[in-house]
């Protein structure tokens, strides 16, 4: 199968064009996509550029490239459009059928959806994400009374990029805990998470992948052993249940997935919105 190559063009940062056309890319199992990012596009000369790169992107490939474009301006949709490339605009997509319900012309300004005009929003952003560096494997246990979730679980099952995802796309106060060996000999949770119980919520995975995980970051070591992760996980389900902890199998899920799953089965209300 010949790898494609995608452009994600945008007049900011390009990450909407990016998390939109990924979402529709996962669903190509086994075809393989070289991905190019075109940000600040803002100008007809820059569009102009675009399409430049585009059309010689697709002469060297042999297949025309998909563009997903977030531009705003209609006359530089119209320019990068022209392009030998696929084109798929998801404001072209939009914003038509919606002007035409709400009877109301667009404004076509660049930049909203992730301007930091809004202090407020940037500042929950930040701190939410320091609280979260702060709070990450355990590190600082005395901050847990101003946490929305504390992620439990076995190490590598998930807990640190989930929680940075949650603070920085929805300003979640979100802490993690690493369970050890020593945590499992008393079959009991640990003191400092007892207070918490109401905020706790568990991450799982499979042994096997969980090895698989380990081993490339400590090959051939105990830590790595499938009979070591197999004891670590069945203990760790074992508190889930006896403590009630809400709990998710990672295996086959990414980490936007675990992260609305932990916020919508807890109930979290998220501070910000993407």
């Amino acid at each position: 199968m010949n790898r494609r190559t995608v452009f994600f063009v945008s007049d900011q940062t390009g990450v909407t064009a990016e998390t939109m056309g990924h979402s529709l890319l996962t669903q190509f199992e086994g075809q393989e996509f070289r991905q190019v990012t075109l940000p600040f596009i803002a100008s007809v000369d820059k569009a102009e550029e675009a399409v430049r790169k585009i059309n010689a992107t697709g002469h060297e490939d042999g297949w025309r490239p998909i563009v997903f474009s977030t531009l705003v301006k209609e006359d530089l949709r119209r320019v990068v459009k022209s392009s030998n490339g696929l084109f798929l605009d998801f404001f072209d997509a939009f914003l038509g059928p919606l002007e035409g319900e709400l009877r109301v012309k667009s404004s076509e300004r660049a930049g909203r959806a992730h301007g930091i005009a809004d202090q407020l929003v940037y500042s929950t952003r930040i701190e939410a994400t320091n609280f979260a560096l702060a709070a990450d494997d355990g590190a600082i246990t005395a901050d847990y009374e101003r946490a929305d979730v504390i992620l439990i679980g076995v190490s590598r099952s998930g807990k640190t990029p989930t929680c940075i995802y949650m603070a920085m796309q929805y300003g979640v106060f979100a802490a993690n805990y690493p369970f050890t060996e020593e945590d499992f000999e008393g079959k009991q949770l640990p003191a400092m998470l007892r207070p918490f119980t109401a905020k706790l919520f568990g991450l799982t995975i499979a042994p096997q992948r969980l090895q698989q995980i380990r081993n490339e970051r400590r090959p051939g070591s105990r830590y790595a052993a499938l009979a070591q992760c197999e004891f670590e996980v069945r203990c760790a389900e074992a508190l889930f249940n006896r403590y009630s902890v809400p709990y998710l199998d990672t295996t086959e899920c990414s980490i936007e997935e675990i992260a609305s799953r932990v916020i919508d089965r807890m109930g979290i209300e998220r501070r910000l919105r993407p």
